[in-house]
């Protein structure tokens, strides 16, 4: 197996043999330690999902900036796909307040590239461990609009939520026009009766930027009681030395 060989495709294709398939998982190990590394001293975090494709000058680029200079404000880091467009937009309007801007990138075969607004940021080789981690480092989710890669984000996190994998963590979906016809997915499984009305609670849509920030630091920040306190690093293990971070 070589490095432009897919490595999901490669994971998920069926058995190998027993030393291919302890090489793929010692892949996956690496993976998963590259990112605890990276990540570990950046949090809090908000995440935002959307799209690589909408780009400067689109109305979204330009909510997205919005979201993230206001997630910036508050004091959280800005967490997002690490690539171009509303990540992108997200990760600058962080920066354009002199906020944290990570990003967790994918390898794809059209090698998408890292936008040039993150603080820090790593590469994984499979989607389940880019997953964990915009999970794990998170007190919040908010979706911009977005493609397959930014819907499956967002009901990764609102199924984790409704199963109670994570605690309820605030989900904002912004772009209401763009959402309109998943919302109305979402009130006909209520009718049909494969989710409960109060499943459609764990989410507030809107498009109003004071309206999601001000959700976020409700059910973010107030809920989970976010204080800061000094994380004492190791100097053995080459990590920053006395980052702050916040914790509940």
């Amino acid at each position: 197996m070589n490095e432009t060989e897919p490595q999901d495709q490669a994971l998920l294709e069926g058995p190998h043999s027993r030393r291919k398939e302890l090489f793929l998982l010692a892949r996956v190990m690496r993976d998963f330690v590259v990112g605890f590394r990276a990540l570990h001293f950046v949090g809090p975090c908000i995440t935002v999902f959307g799209s690589a494709r909408i780009t400067e000058p689109h109305p979204y680029y330009q909510l997205a900036r919005e979201v993230g200079r206001g997630l910036g404000r508050m004091g959280f880091t800005v967490m997002t796909g690490g690539g171009p467009g509303l990540m992108e937009a997200a990760n600058r309007g962080a920066r354009d307040v002199g906020s944290r801007s990570v990003g967790c990138n994918i390898a794809l075969p059209m090698e998408q590239a890292i936008n040039r607004y993150l603080d820090r940021s790593v590469t994984c080789r499979y989607f389940f461990v880019r997953k964990v981690l915009l999970f794990k480092y998170s007190y919040g989710f908010i979706a911009m609009p977005g493609g397959m890669g930014t819907t499956d984000e967002l009901f990764e996190a609102l199924t984790l939520i409704q199963t109670k994998k994570i605690f309820n963590f605030p989900v904002v979906i912004m772009g209401k026009q763009y959402w309109a016809a998943l919302i109305q997915q979402l009130q006909h499984m209520v009718s049909a009766g494969t989710i409960n009305a109060d499943d459609l609670k764990l989410m507030l849509i809107t498009d109003d930027v004071p309206e999601a920030l001000a959700h976020i630091e409700r059910y973010a920040i107030e809920s989970f009681g976010l204080t800061r306190r000094r994380i004492h690093s190791s100097r053995l293990l080459g990590e920053p030395r006395d980052d702050l971070v916040s914790t509940p």
